[in-house]
């Protein structure tokens, strides 16, 4: 009897162990397709891409490279270093303030704490388009338009993430660690800086690249901010490359542009992907 419940429960084990994998590897399947059909995309030229779909890719792809890299309309090296500029920048601001900012909610009793802290998760249910007519009009009134920097600094403020490190020091930063350090004499910063920063190096990282992926991607801001070729960012150049006169448009060079849009991400995701799943694990289980 043992032994038939014991094949059971292995049989059943087994099973499920099949369809866990199976329902992976078709959802895997799901994410990569898309990418392979726009790197099949940026092989073929616009009149291969106007006869049909395939999955073949074709040998149009250093062709396709060479336009979009050297067309006349945008200037995609330029494009590429301001969207470098302003995803690191905003990506290590929004991560670093808001983790001090958790910090400070976090380890020091004060006066109206609590309501501070719903106040910062109350601003989370501001949709950001609301907010963003108010500094558009402020931007142009103080002629801040077409400079990286106002697509930097707002970043510092980012109640999302804030909230997302005030979980992870409540669930890995020991109050304890805290008092030992300051009665060992170290000043906040240097207690922030030197022991609570190597603790939330996971959750710095999970939201360094969505932060990273979020400005890299953002397309609404730049577009109403940057109008000089030598400021504008990618997104703003591919949708620049899109609407351009149709006895011009390329689209084999509007598919190698969004290729290399993207490829920046996915290495960032590939460098980091160890520490963003080291990061969700350890800030779900309160220690």
């Amino acid at each position: 009897m043992k032994k038939d419940a014991n094949k059971s429960a292995q049989l059943k084990l087994t099973i499920s162990r099949i369809v866990v994998y199976a329902i992976l590897i078709f959802l895997s399947f799901l994410c990569l397709f898309f990418f392979y059909l726009m790197f099949v995309n940026s092989t073929r030229s616009h009149g291969q891409l106007q006869s049909g779909f395939t999955l073949i890719p074709a040998n149009n792809f250093f062709t396709n490279f060479y336009n979009a890299w050297h067309d006349s309309d945008i200037n995609i090296p330029v494009g590429m270093k301001n969207s470098f500029i302003v995803a690191i920048a905003s990506g290590a601001l929004t991560t670093y303030f808001s983790a001090l900012t958790a910090y400070g909610t976090y380890v020091y009793n004060f006066r109206f704490k609590k309501l501070v802290h719903l106040f910062i998760l109350a601003i989370m249910m501001i949709p950001s388009q609301v907010s963003a007519v108010g500094f558009i009009q402020l931007a142009f009134k103080y002629n801040l338009t077409n400079k990286l920097w106002v697509l930097i600094i707002p970043s510092v403020a980012a109640p999302a993430v804030y909230f997302y490190m005030y979980q992870y020091l409540q669930a890995t930063l020991p109050l304890d660690m805290v008092e030992a350090a300051r009665i060992d004499g170290s000043n906040e910063f240097r207690i922030f800086n030197e022991i609570v920063l190597p603790i939330m190096k996971p959750a710095i990282a999970v939201q360094m690249i969505f932060s990273f992926v979020g400005s890299w991607n953002n397309y609404f801001m730049p577009n109403l901010l940057l109008n000089k070729p030598d400021v504008k960012t990618v997104p703003v150049m591919i949708a620049t490359l899109r609407s351009a006169d149709y006895s011009k448009f390329d689209m084999g060079k509007v598919y190698m542009l969004m290729l290399m849009a993207i490829l920046p991400v996915m290495v960032i995701y590939v460098i980091l992907s160890k520490s963003i799943i080291k990061g969700v694990t350890s800030g779900s289980v309160k220690g």
